[in-house]
């Protein structure tokens, strides 16, 4: 009796081993889901940036103030009779000037 119970454990075991670890086993399962997962991530992530190509497409065909922005940010470019003004940005821009008034006082 006891050489029949190991044989049908054996068999057992040889039966659950396909399951698991075999081509389309519960593990290859778990691991296509996962990378399922990661596709669908990256695929919502690039229909958003698509979407806002496609947003700036339509502006740029269909409208001269999106031609006339990029020109001026990305170009540099100006109107005839337009002055062009560069304001150089301060290193410490959060940070107020000191004030006269603010000096330490001196008991």
């Amino acid at each position: 009796m006891r050489w029949f119970a190991i044989a049908l454990l054996a068999l057992l075991l040889l039966l659950q081993y396909p399951l698991w670890f075999g081509k389309g086993g519960w593990l290859k399962v778990w691991e296509y889901d996962r990378q399922l997962l990661q596709h669908r991530e990256a695929n919502r992530q690039l229909e958003v940036r698509n979407a806002g190509l496609d947003a700036e497409v339509r502006d740029l065909k269909t409208g001269y103030e999106a031609i006339e922005e990029r020109a001026r940010f990305e170009l540099g470019m100006i109107k005839p009779g337009e002055a062009f003004i560069s304001l150089p940005e301060d290193e410490g821009q959060g940070e107020a000037a000191p004030d006269a008034n603010d000096a330490p006082r001196q008991p």
